[in-house]
This record gives C-alpha cells, structure tokens and sequence, in this order.
C-alpha cells in the first residue's frame, strides 16, 4: 500500500470515530485536525471539543393583576404622585399639590411658573419631611436635568442639585440604592426625543450618593415594547426589593430583576393596574401599597399590588435583600 492510500485510509478512519466519539458525546461540536506526522506516515489526529449552549431564553413573565383601594379627586395629577403615610402629593410639571389622606382635602401645596426654572417634574418620593423629584427640561433638546428638593411641610423649595446635560437623556425617577441612587433616564421616538436615539436607549443606572455613575442596565426587550415610543415614566423597588416600573399611558406596572450576569435586566411580571402609566410611589409602611395617577380623570388612585412568586426566575436577583 502506498503512503497516499495510506492516508486516505486513516483520515477515513479517523472521521468515522470522530462520528462515533459525537455519538457518544452529545450537545459538544467536534473539531477534527488532521497534521502530518513525522516521517510523512499516517497524519496525526487531534480532537477538540467545545460546549454548545442553546441561546439563552428568559421565562415568559407572569401575569397578575392589582386591586384598587381607593380613588382620590385631584386635578393636578398628571405626571406622578407620592405619599408620606399622612399625606399624597399630586404632581404635574410645575405644580405639586398637598392632600389629607384622610379626607383627600386639599390643604397645601407648591406652584412654579410655567416652563420656568422647574420645567418638567417627573415623579416624587417624600422622605423625612422632604420630597425627593425628577425634573428635566423635557421636550427641549439637549437633554438637561435636575434633582429637586421640597419641604412638606411648608411646600417650599428647599434644595437642588444639577445633573446638567445627560447623554443617557432625561431624569424620570430615581430611588434610593445602597448608599447612592438608583435612576431611570428616558429616550422617547418623536417629540422631545434624539434622532439617533429612540426609546431603546432608556436605561436604568447606579450613581453613589454624590451622583457618580457606578453602573446600570437596560430594560429588556419585553417590557420596551409595551412602553413603546416612550418610557418608564415612574419607578422604584418595591418591599420585596424588586424594581416596579410603568410605562407612559398602559394601565401597568413591569416587575424587574437585576440580572445574575450581563447588561440586561429580567423582566418577572406584568401587573394590571387601575392607572395609566405615570410616576407613582409606594407608601412608607412598607407595605405592597402604590400611590399612582388617572391623568384622564385627574386622580390619585391608592392601589395595593399582589405578590410576586420570583422562584421560577432563576437568573433574577432583586435590588435590596
């Protein structure tokens, strides 16, 4: 036999057990190398092995449903509203009125100009007499954008701290995340928006408390496309230490988890809600309760949201243990 029928027959050879080896061997890629041996006799054959993983696929999210708990009349409730236990705040760009919770009786309130220093107020948190807001000089371009501080008890303004131009866009809510922030900052396709970004490029990012960007996340691809051409217009973690987010106009809140890996976050649930998108804030007891806005009715709406079983999220981490 010659040396090229000899090759012939033991690289046909060796491909039959590197089938045979793939047989035996599911789920990995085979690589098969064939090099000549020394004193040009039969090649030299070398296997190589490599993992295959099928691509990665995120459990559908769950669909639940919240209940309402009561409805509150208020005009300027059209951008969010927040809550201190005692009292609601309705807010709308220029504008945050004080409400009994109680009664819901007007008894205060705060009133900028209108598109003046305070353009765009987004959302609130009240916390230890103050009110914690999201201001952006939305629908101006370039993107600009501040947090605003307010004393609840006399409704004055009390403090600011500039953000200035953005490139992650406009400031819709933040909340507090370890010993810094956690925001969320707003493309929108259209009005107010960039042309060369749309409303895929909000994003969700960690400051420390001098607002130094740490850090951050996309919104997964789920939860864009209900927002869709805007986006989330409130947010914050919620008791379980899960993200709650809504989107613009959908009466819905999107339930969010930190990835274990990768830049994406994981959407876990859609929850029907009696609001219409818009800021919200959940109560201060710590309890599954939500202060949202029906801006079509000018109302505050208190609504207590149900639990969310994670379990089946493996690869979903929440914000706060």
């Amino acid at each position: 036999m010659n040396m090229s029928d000899g090759r012939s027959i033991s690289a046909s050879a060796s491909a039959s057990a590197a089938k045979a080896l793939a047989a035996l061997l599911p789920g990995r890629r085979l690589r098969l190398t064939i090099a000549g041996a020394l004193g040009g006799c039969a090649p030299a054959i070398a296997f190589a092995f490599a993992q295959t993983q099928a691509p990665y696929v995120a459990p559908a999210p769950l669909a639940l449903e919240a209940a309402t708990a009561r409805i509150y009349e208020a005009p300027e409730a059209d951008q969010g509203a927040a809550s201190d236990g005692k009292f609601f705040y309705a807010v709308d760009n220029s504008v945050i009125a004080k409400y009994a919770l109680k009664d819901g009786a007007r008894v205060g309130g705060w009133e900028g100009p209108a598109k003046g220093l305070v353009r765009h107020l987004n959302s609130c948190f009240a916390e230890k007499a103050r009110l914690y807001c999201a201001n952006s000089n939305y629908s101006l371009t370039p993107m600009g954008s501040s947090v605003e501080i307010f004393d609840t008890k006399t409704m004055t303004h009390a403090d600011s701290r500039s953000l200035g131009l953005t490139e992650e866009g406009s400031l819709v809510w933040f909340d507090r995340y370890k010993d810094g922030w956690l925001a969320s900052f707003a493309h929108y396709d259209g009005n107010g928006g960039l042309p060369y970004k749309d409303h895929r490029y909000s994003s969700v990012v960690t400051y420390d408390g001098e607002w130094r960007r740490t850090g951050g996340w996309l919104f997964p691809d789920s939860a864009l496309a209900r927002m869709a051409p805007h986006a989330a217009s409130g947010g914050a973690i919620g008791p379980d230490g899960f993200l709650y987010v809504m989107g613009h106009d959908r009466p819905e809140m999107y339930v969010l988890g930190k990835p274990v890996m990768g830049p994406t976050l994981i959407h876990i649930a859609t929850i029907a809600v009696e609001a219409e998108g818009q800021a919200f804030a959940f109560a201060p007891d710590g309890s599954r309760r939500v202060y949202a806005v029906s801006r079509e009715g000018g109302k505050v709406i208190a609504i207590d949201l149900p639990e969310v079983d994670a379990s089946g999220f493996k690869d979903a981490r929440a914000f706060r243990p």
